[in-house]
């Protein structure tokens, strides 16, 4: 990518990462196959002409620097889910502000049994280690931070999209789902260990399954417009990391979350919903509590969503 332009022979490339000319061009083949456009063959030598939207570490390092996303990225062409290896990554030590990409997940996962349609690199698929000094009570702030950071990043770059956050964990375009956040949490009684944030984004699908075609959409979809991959992810990680950085240095920072989470949702006030929770109750929104919960109004009172399923009634 630094000498894009030029032509370098198969030797020379050889002789640079210390292998053979033939498994230079067997790496070639892998690239093309990849989506990386290579022109040339082993006796003319090779011309790199285009690179596809990957989420390299090489290239998102330098967008991302002085957050704590640009140390330590990790990108996975094919993955079982990236929450599982943040997860696994994180019990194991990994530092603060690791990050776990993929191009495609087999077993991408939502909230509760759900699981994410993942799209070889059509979508944005990443998970992010974080060790606040929290309680583990207060943890769903920190999911509430990540929704307010992706609308944040989508505005943007196109201020003429209204994304709607839906309690706790989604973000709609036109009444359909765009974004899903999943967070995982490692906790002893008083503190947390390590929080994983999976951040699923529909960017570039022309289409999905049948199964999802009412319910899901994609910046694409709604723009008519390819979305760079690359710049919404760092746009998304410097924009969290804002919001992580605010949560734990300032006093003020709880407080804005929760109001800027009620004024970019159409949902937490004066909606009529179904809770699957406890049975199941119905009543209306009546916004977030101090810890960032939602309150409903029964006809028996007000209850609090702890972790029930929210569904519209109208």
């Amino acid at each position: 990518m630094d000498h894009a332009t030029v032509v370098v022979s198969g030797t020379k490339i050889a002789e640079e990462i210390g292998t053979s000319r033939s498994e230079v061009w067997r790496l070639v083949q892998q690239l093309r196959r990849l989506g990386v456009e290579i022109a040339g063959h082993p006796a003319t030598g090779y011309r790199l002409q285009a690179v596809p939207d990957l989420l390299l570490p090489d290239v998102l390092a330098p967008l991302v620097r002085a957050t704590i996303f640009d140390k330590h990225i990790h990108h996975y062409y094919k993955i079982g889910s990236t929450n599982a290896a943040a997860m696994e990554a994180a019990a194991a030590g990994a530092p603060e502000g690791s990050v776990f990409f993929a191009e495609e997940q087999i077993a991408g996962r939502g909230r509760g049994a759900n699981t994410w349609h993942s799209a070889r690199s059509s979508g944005i698929y990443c998970s992010v280690v974080l060790r606040p000094l929290l309680p583990p009570s207060e943890a769903l702030i920190i999911s509430l931070a990540a929704g307010l950071a992706l609308h944040v990043a989508i505005q943007a770059i196109d201020p003429k999209l209204s994304p709607d956050l839906k309690w706790p964990n989604d973000l709609l375009l036109d009444g359909k789902k765009l974004s899903g956040i999943l967070t995982e949490m490692n906790a002893e009684a008083t503190r947390v260990r390590h929080i994983v944030i999976g951040i699923g984004i529909n960017v570039n699908q022309a289409s999905f399954p049948p199964e999802l075609r009412d319910q899901a959409t994609s910046l694409r979809l709604s723009t008519a417009t390819e979305w760079s991959r690359v710049e919404l992810t760092a746009t998304l990680l410097k924009s969290l990391d804002r919001e992580y950085r605010n949560l734990l240095e300032k006093p003020e920072a709880r407080q804005s979350i929760l109001r800027r989470f009620e004024e970019s949702s159409s949902s937490v006030r004066g909606r009529e919903v179904r809770v699957e929770e406890n049975g199941g109750f119905e009543g209306t929104t009546a916004g977030l509590d101090a810890r960032g919960f939602l309150q409903v109004r029964t006809a028996h009172g007000m209850r609090t969503v702890l972790s029930g399923t929210v569904r519209f009634l109208k």
